[in-house]
């Protein structure tokens, strides 16, 4: 059976400027809020859709409260990427007071 792969962590406080951010949640929950520059790729979509990640820099990925994101990361980091989880997601993002846009014209908040 295979181990878990283990995964850097940082919280959302603490990304640093000019990352790419991978956010794997439902569409709902992207269209309620999500960090302005995130690309978004759903869990059940990554497989089919890795090729399209960068493979020159890290990615840092984030769901609603790092459990999706951890699955994400260990996956991403098994294929050779370079992957780092927001340990605390955008849950831990919106605390921080960091800017989030939504998809529907609403406020934008973590669904």
């Amino acid at each position: 059976m295979n181990q878990p792969v283990a995964v850097p962590e940082v919280l959302s406080a603490d990304l640093p400027a000019g990352i790419f951010l991978l956010d794997v949640r439902e569409d709902d929950e992207w269209t309620a809020g999500h960090a302005p520059d995130a690309v978004h790729v759903r869990l059940g979509d990554l497989g089919a859709r890795a090729e399209e990640l960068p493979r020159d820099r890290e990615i840092y990925v984030i769901c609603r409260s790092g459990t999706r994101s951890a699955y994400a990361s260990q996956a991403l980091t098994a294929s050779g990427l370079n992957a780092v989880n927001v340990a605390d997601g955008m849950t831990g993002w919106a605390v921080a007071g960091r800017p989030m846009i939504s998809e529907d014209g609403s406020e934008p908040h973590v669904a």
